[in-house]
């Protein structure tokens, strides 16, 4: 398994095929996808020079990689401990370079690929993903109806100080229930974790920052959260790893906030002091007093232009070719002489 805890890449197991140093070397956040690319045996555009990963064996590569993003915390527990990296300038990033690697090198084979983020509603399915997981909840509503339904993880997981009567406690434990489902619905499938095609899983969480935004970080719901989402991570890793037969890598990077790219910004000296309110009904931008002059423009072009076509071919079509033509009249003349 590999884990991420808050600025730390941590490996808490691993496949024999793969091999992780143990130091304390920092891995730009930038370069995880890097590190998937590289554990499943992929190239990358830039070579990485990072200590921590060695080469393994190259003909027994991970038949899955299992990718889990938590926002809002710097520091996640696992229950399992083992080599942790730090992460140096955690940036925003994404699989999606892995994810095209697996579909075109493997398009015949149909492998699973599956890159879901429930509080956004944002899922993408690619391959085998979709018969698998077809009847997998992806909405806020659908994971609402699915926490009170009879096999839910309410019926079993501890809550402790979190409420079901809250729209951000029962947001985080939608996202457990996602993970649950997705263990649940793979075990029925269990052929498609003995191809030849890798897999791979890629799930942001970003239920326990909204639980910090709205009790606090010092707070008792907090500490519960983050207490039942590592439970819930290590459970997650325990069931992907046996269901590919201990051959799976499961990585979870838990950071505070991403660092944004570095912007420029500049202050008018007329600028109002007071900030402009955002437009809480995404309406269009408003005009210029440059669009009607464009508009009139382009308009009166085109009628033109449209006239003159139908003009012309007005004209072209009511010709006589042995008048109105000087082709047909030199033609005509010519033949006369002769």
């Amino acid at each position: 398994f590999l884990g991420v805890c808050g600025d730390e890449f941590s490996v808490l197991r691993s496949p024999q095929s793969i091999v992780f140093r143990d130091g304390s070397w920092p891995i730009p956040g930038e370069r995880i996808p890097d590190v998937a690319a590289l554990s499943m045996g992929f190239s990358v555009e830039d070579d990485l020079s990072w200590p921590g990963l060695a080469v393994g064996d190259l003909f027994h590569r991970p038949r899955a990689t299992v990718l889990v993003t938590v926002k809002g915390v710097d520091k996640l527990t696992l229950p399992v401990k083992g080599i942790s990296y730090p992460i140096e300038n955690a940036v925003p990033f994404s699989l999606d370079s892995v994810a095209n690697a697996i579909h075109t090198l493997f398009s015949e084979e149909t492998p699973v690929v599956l890159q879901l983020a429930p509080s956004e509603e944002r899922v993408y399915m690619v391959g085998k993903a979709n018969s698998v997981f077809e009847d997998l909840s992806v909405t806020l509503r659908q994971l609402r109806n699915r926490l009170f339904q009879d096999n839910s993880i309410l019926s079993s997981l501890p809550l402790n100080s979190l409420s079901r009567n809250n729209e951000v406690d029962l947001l985080f434990l939608s996202e457990l229930q996602v993970l649950h489902d997705i263990a649940s619905l793979l075990s029925r499938h269990k052929h498609l974790a003995k191809d030849h095609s890798p897999d791979l899983y890629s799930l942001e969480l970003s239920g326990l920052e909204e639980v910090g935004k709205r009790y606090g970080e010092d707070s008792q719901q907090f500490k519960d959260a983050s207490q039942i989402l590592a439970d819930s991570l290590q459970k997650f890793a325990d069931e992907m790893f046996n269901l590919y037969g201990g051959n799976a890598v499961v990585e979870v990077v838990a950071v505070k906030t991403f660092n944004l790219p570095l912007m420029r910004k500049t202050r008018s000296i007329l600028q109002s002091s007071q900030s402009e309110t955002e437009n809480p009904y995404n309406l269009a931008y408003p005009y210029n007093y440059n669009y009607s002059v464009v508009f009139n423009i382009i308009l009166w072009m085109m009628i033109g232009l449209a006239l003159a076509v139908i003009v012309i071919s007005y004209n072209l079509w009511n010709m006589d070719p042995g008048y109105d033509s000087i082709i047909y009249r030199m033609t005509n003349q010519k033949i006369r002489m002769d």
